[in-house]
């Protein structure tokens, strides 16, 4: 419990000295020439590996946000806001805007939209694809920092 180490003590007398702390005896290092174990709580030692597991695990997922060129003022600052969320929680975001009809020969509206957006998250973003034409789609990949 306190750190000390004991030397070498007999099986039973350190099941002993477990049971009497209501702790377990937890073997370290089974390979070594005398096996080390350890008084702990061993449910404790579990929970704490599985806590720490899950938290390195959080990989960046890519979130999409779908916008058109003549979306309203409000609503860009809507999708602003979630691109912020996204990016503050790790994510990569992909920033998807659709041509539909007539809109297509109006890709400068669409790339002032998207020059825009940039400007407003280049503090925690940066821009990883720039903003370029597929078909009748433009994107661009935005990465945290």
């Amino acid at each position: 419990m306190d750190g000390k180490q004991i030397g070498i003590v007999p099986i039973a007398e350190a099941l002993l000295a477990a049971k009497q702390k209501n702790l377990d005896l937890v073997e370290v290092s089974p390979n070594a020439e005398h096996p080390v174990c350890r008084i702990m709580d061993y449910g404790k030692l579990r929970y704490n590996k599985t806590k720490k597991s899950k938290t390195k695990t959080r990989t960046s997922h890519l979130k999409e946000i779908k916008i058109r060129p003549l979306i309203a003022e409000h609503d860009v600052e809507v999708k602003i806001k979630n691109i912020r969320r996204f990016l503050l929680q790790g994510d990569k975001v992909r920033v998807h805007m659709v041509f539909r009809g007539r809109e297509r020969s109006h890709t400068d509206l669409g790339l002032t939209l998207l020059k825009e957006i940039i400007k407003k998250i280049e503090d925690i973003g940066i821009v990883e694809v720039a903003p370029k034409m597929e078909a009748r789609d433009m994107s661009m990949l935005i990465v945290p920092k």
